[in-house]
This record gives C-alpha cells, structure tokens and sequence, in this order.
C-alpha cells in the first residue's frame, strides 16, 4: 500500500486549508494565510505569540470536526501550500493604515472582528474591508481602537487640547495636521518634538497622540541602543514613539532621517547563507524631550517642534486617563471628520519646502479651517535653523564670512582654500584655537558645507560646488535683499 494511502493526513490538511483560506505571496516573496471573508491575514511560517496561521489551521480542524494532526503532517502541508502560493499574484500587507480602492484610505481598529474605517473623499464609515482591497497585519504593537463616534461636530478635537499643554494655538494646528498626515499612507510627515520645561506633560501629551492612532495599549519607548533593533520596532507598528531623549548620536539621527522619509533594510536571512531578508519602513515617529543638544541640518528639515507648559493645575494620572479614554470615540471620530475636509480642500502645494508633502497637507488644513498651520510650520522651521546655527560654529563662521560680502557678491575657491579662509575668520585677530571637530581636509569641510546647506540658504547664503578644467570648487554667494514691493508680499504671504 502507497505511504499516501496510509497516511492521508497531508491531503486532509490540505484540502481543508485551500477551502477555508486564501494564500498568497507579497513582494518580497513571503507568504501570507488570509480566512476567507477576513482582512487579517498571518504569515504562514510565523511562530509568533498574536497567533500563528499553525495555530489557527490546527484550531479550525479540532472545532469543525476534522481531526488532530502531528508536527509531521502539518509541516509537509504547509511546505505543499506554500510552494503553490509562490505562483500567485502579490499583494502587500499593510499595518493600521492602507490605501483602498477608488481613493479611499483604509484604518485598522485592530479588532478580532476586522472591522476597520474606510475614510473615502465624501466621508467616513465602518466596514470589514474586502480581502483583495486591504490585508492587515497584526503584531504585538497593534492595539485596539474604540469603534469611532458620528456627528462629533468637533468636540472631540476640544477635548483633546484640554487635556494638553501646548503653550499656543500654532503648537496646537500643527499637532491636529500630524495627526491627519498620520491617517495618510503615503504622506511622509515631519517628526513632532514635544519639548517644554519638567513637568509639562511631554510624555503623557506623546502617550496620548500614539494612543489615538494605536489605542490605549500604545506606549512610547526608550530609544533603542542600535539601529537593527530600532528598525526591528518601527516595522512592527505604525507610530513609533521615543521619549525622554537627552542626546541624538549621528547614527541615531540618521535612522530618524530615513524613519521619517523612508527607506529599506537588508539583512542576511536567518538560517541560511545566501538568502537576504529586506525591510521597507515609512512611519510617522514622534519624539519627548527637554534638550536634545545640537540637531544635525537633515533631522532639522524632519522635525516639528511643538511646545508645552507647565500646568496650573495639576490632575492625577487616573483622573485624566480615565477621561482620555471615554473621550477617544469623540476624539478619533472628530479626526475622521476633519481628515474628510482637509482632503476635499484645494490648496497649492509650496515649492521650497522640504517636506513638501507636508507643507500642502497644512495649506489645505488653513483651506479648510484658516488656522494658519502653514505659517506656523515655516516659524518652527525658522526656529529649528536658529538651533542648528546656535549648535554648529562652522554655520556660524561661513554667516560671519558672509556678512563681509556685498548682497549679491560670490567668492568661488578650492574646497582647500575655503578651508583657509574660514579657519582665518574663526581664529580673528586673537588667533584663537581652532575648536574639536573643524573641518580638517578641504574634503571634510565640503561635506559639512553640502549638509549645511539648507540652514545657511535659509539665512541668505548659497553654496554650491561644481568643476573646471583646473579641478573642482565651492562657490558662496549672498543672495540679495528683496525688493521693497516684493518684500511686502513676502510679509502679506505670511
């Protein structure tokens, strides 16, 4: 007799997993297990503890009546459907936030029930997303949100600001357009930067922002020690949250960069040789902190700083948590709302900003509501520049050097020369020192010229580099002043 005949219990397992799931692959090549009629779908190889599709095959046998099966069996099933679902079509698994058919953005509630909120261009609703339009995918980090309430007439936004700090209403509109770039999956949105003295509430205003999107299980976290397992954090969730940082390492930094922006991870695969595991990651990040020392220029670009204040009147921690929570229905069903609008305003989209998608995203918040949100992200950029320069004596020297130009004027050298000349401006009459970390090669000093350049176009002063036949250089020029018509609408613009 054939050891099929014997034993069938591969075929059984089969049959059973082909008739009440859908397998398919995702771009990187790893396949995923989704119930028929259900958005959530899990990893097939996934040992994890928020449920394995093992798991979920073995229960489903054991309740409709099909049999218990041994490690044996199992595993040649699953390495017999996963090697049929490399032939289908991709499809991409998303976390809490995914963009639909015809427009439409879907967000993950993350109940066992999949209903999720379709945010469509005439409004919003509640509804188990078609498993061919969204699948989502669950890990530890993925709470569960309130069913959202209707008809809030923005009193949920209120509520929220009561139980907030923020020292104006710029910090406020511009913590309302992060929270609606959040809903967005493919707006890339600046990093808000909650700072303001001890015992301002930096840390339970962060809790709460994370909690609108995550629910009442997220949490912020300290900043991991490397970037493998910061990234291993960001994948894993949508808002990833650092608090109480005191300093930003270069490397650190560059990880927000590329938190912020997007980018992706390589890795060797694990077991193997040859195999490589690959990571893409864009996650809205948000930061707590007094004083994070000196900002590096293209963190800078990525920030929103948002301050607070110390309280007058202090609550207790389960006197405002218990509010916060009866309130998030209000809350997340107010964002909904004003998330519909912002989208259905018109609004250009400004050209000299570097996050330009976020720029546009509040220049349609002032379409819709003329809070003056895009003005208010241009101060704080403004501020942020002033603390780059504040930070960096190179900054402050090429402004020094610059101010002895004529508006207009450019100098053009060796990246050598400039280094010369820059250290001769640094040093003056007294023939100070030169300062630990100065440029050192004409090379160094270009790069850190290049990574400055955003600041120091900010303050009026142009780099830019290019070649000759006699060999590489760096030019500065002094922009001009505006004219006094043009300067008035510069001011009117404002």
């Amino acid at each position: 007799m054939a050891d099929d005949e014997k034993n069938p219990a591969r075929e059984i397992i089969t049959d059973y997993a082909q008739q009440h799931f859908r397998y398919f692959r995702t771009a990187d090549g790893t396949v995923y297990a989704q119930k028929n009629g259900h958005p959530v779908a899990r990893p097939i190889r996934s040992q994890g503890t928020t449920g394995s599709h093992r798991q979920e095959l073995m229960v489903g046998m054991f309740k409709d009546g099909v049999g218990v099966f041994n490690g044996t069996a199992l595993k040649e099933a699953l390495d017999l459907i996963e090697a049929l679902a490399l032939t289908e079509d991709t499809q991409a698994v998303q976390i809490r936030v995914a963009p639909g058919f015809d427009g439409a953005t879907w967000l993950d509630l993350g109940r066992n029930d999949g209903q999720s909120v379709r945010i469509h261009p005439t409004g919003w609703d509640i509804a188990v997303p078609d498993p061919r339009e969204v699948c989502w995918r669950r890990t530890q980090l993925t709470g569960e949100l309130p069913l959202p309430a209707k008809d809030t007439d923005g009193k949920g936004i209120d509520r929220l600001f009561r139980l907030t700090n923020f020292t104006n209403a710029d910090s406020e509109c511009l913590a309302m357009a992060w929270l609606i770039g959040c809903l967005g999956p493919s707006v890339p949105v600046p990093a808000p930067f909650l700072t303001g003295p001890q015992g301002a509430g930096k840390s339970t205003t962060g809790r709460m922002f994370v909690r609108i999107i995550e629910g009442m299980s997220g949490d912020l976290r300290r900043a991991p020690k490397d970037e493998e397992n910061l990234i291993a954090a960001v994948a894993a969730g949508w808002v990833t949250a650092l608090d109480n940082l005191s300093h930003m390492t270069p490397d650190l930094s560059d990880a927000m960069c590329c938190i912020v922006t997007g980018a992706e991870s390589v890795k060797r695969a694990l077991f193997t040789d040859g195999d490589v595991h690959r990571s893409r990651y864009r996650r809205p990040l948000l930061l707590t902190g007094i004083d994070v020392g000196v900002i590096r220029p293209d963190l800078a670009e990525r920030l929103l700083p948002l301050r607070l204040e110390r309280p007058t009147v202090r609550r207790t921690e389960a006197e405002l948590w218990r509010e916060f929570e009866e309130a998030l229905p209000v809350i997340l069903g107010s964002l909904l709302d004003l998330t519909v609008k912002v989208r259905g305003a018109e609004a250009e989209t400004p050209t000299d900003l570097r996050m330009a998608d976020f720029a546009h995203l509040c220049a349609q918040v002032d379409a819709a509501n003329s809070l003056g949100a895009l003005n208010a992200y241009r101060v704080s950029l403004d501020d942020l520049n002033d603390d780059v320069i504040e930070g960096d004596l190179l900054a402050q020297t090429v402004l020094a050097h610059a101010d002895t130009m004529a508006p207009g004027d450019g100098q053009r050298m060796t990246s050598t020369q400039w280094l010369h000349c820059l250290s001769t401006v640094y040093s003056g009459e007294e023939l100070r020192p030169l300062p630990k970390g100065w440029p050192t090669t004409g090379k160094v000093l270009s790069d850190r010229l290049k990574r400055l350049q955003p600041t120091l176009a900010a303050r009026g002063v142009l780099i830019d580099s290019g070649r000759t036949r006699e060999g590489r250089y760096l030019e500065m020029v002094r922009r001009p002043a505006p004219e006094p018509d043009q300067q008035q609408e510069q001011q009117a613009a404002f």
